[in-house]
């Protein structure tokens, strides 16, 4: 069988209620990031991993990081038994993937690509979009635990998206976003895939920094929405996406004016992310570093006069992707959020 397995004496032993899972599109960072959590989470019973490029090859022969950790091979079709599948391919490809029947009747879908993410337009707005004729909900769990808890396909929001959002959502349930809201983050080379392109290769990358995208990066149209559902009104957001000389990470600062004192605009932090494990509010100033290796998201509030500003850090391939997805997993099946991430930054 075709199925790694963690080559280790001290395994937790998986009880009845483990599950098969189904990665599809397996040879990208997201990918690995999956296979790596997966492979120890005490619910997985059978780990299958489907690439078109890589059919019967060992796993490593991708992700060399997991040499030693597991056995198995690639596999060109899912088996049945999988109850849950995550999406890891391209965008563009998801609807392809239902067509052509790679994906077990039974299995609860998670979408790492773009294309099952909500509109671009307040109006069109909704709990539950359309994608392939599939309702898919959007999967950011300190936006819609419940509806997540509910769905059988789930599209796990963009990294810029994630944190940017987690900044945000506090001011928008208490209606406080007003006209104009500015956002600065920068992002590790990792952000844009495992792909070579001309501004990930390391001699351009190395040293440097550079702005892309500005004010039209693909992931204003998700976050729109996600504040279109807390306030009626959405405000301007003027976004200046970075490119940086590190693989993986993600710090995001947003700021406006709000005429509120701080200590009450913390007040709305806390209560907003009383029940969310992952979100930690910090006194001091935060750093990239303080979440690499984890699904943990640091916020950190200051106001300077009549300006608020909210500083977000996260993993891109985490929080911002595969942790994010094993998070919904986790909700989609009824159990623990945590379970399986409790993972430490690897900070030196």
């Amino acid at each position: 069988m075709n199925t790694p397995t963690k080559e280790t004496t001290n395994l937790l032993e998986l009880d009845s209620a483990a599950i098969d899972v189904g990665i599809i599109g397996g040879a990208g960072y997201t990918a690995g990031e999956l296979i790596r959590l997966l492979s120890t989470h005490p619910k997985v019973d059978s780990l299958f991993v489907q690439s078109q490029s890589h059919a019967g090859q060992h796993l490593c022969k991708a992700h060399p990081d997991l040499i030693g950790e597991l056995s198995g091979n690639f596999v060109e079709k899912l088996p049945d038994t999988c109850r849950v599948v995550f999406l890891c391919l391209g965008h563009g490809k998801t609807t392809e993937v239902f067509d052509l029947g790679w994906i077990p009747t039974r299995a609860k879908v998670i979408d790492l690509s773009a294309d099952a993410r909500w509109e671009l337009t307040q109006e069109k707005y909704s709990e539950r979009h359309l994608c392939c004729g599939k309702k898919f909900v959007y999967g950011l769990a300190e936006l819609q635990h419940s509806i997540i808890r509910k769905a059988h396909f789930v599209a796990n929001p963009g990294c810029f998206a994630t944190a940017i959002q987690l900044a945000l959502l506090p001011l928008a349930n208490q209606g406080k976003l007003h006209e104009e809201v500015h956002v600065s983050a920068i992002t590790g080379s990792t952000g844009a895939g495992a792909h070579l392109s001309s501004t990930t290769h390391f001699s351009w990358r190395s040293n440097n920094a550079s702005i892309y995208k500005a004010f039209t990066h693909q992931h204003l149209g998700e976050i729109r929405a996600s504040i279109s559902s807390l306030q009626s009104k959405v405000p301007n957001i003027h976004f200046i996406p970075m490119r940086g000389a590190f693989t993986r990470g993600i710090l995001a600062a947003c700021y406006q004016k709000i005429d509120v004192p701080e200590q009450e605009i913390k007040e709305w932090f806390h209560a907003y992310y009383s029940e969310a494990p992952f979100i930690h509010l910090s006194e001091e100033s935060i750093s990239v570093k303080q979440v690499i290796n984890t699904n943990k998201a640091l916020i950190h509030l200051e106001k300077v006069e009549n300006q608020v500003l909210v500083t977000v850090a996260i993993d891109n391939l985490l929080k911002g992707a595969s942790g994010q997805a094993i998070q919904n997993m986790n909700i989609m099946m009824g159990w623990d959020q945590q379970m399986g991430l409790t993972l430490k930054a690897s900070v030196f």
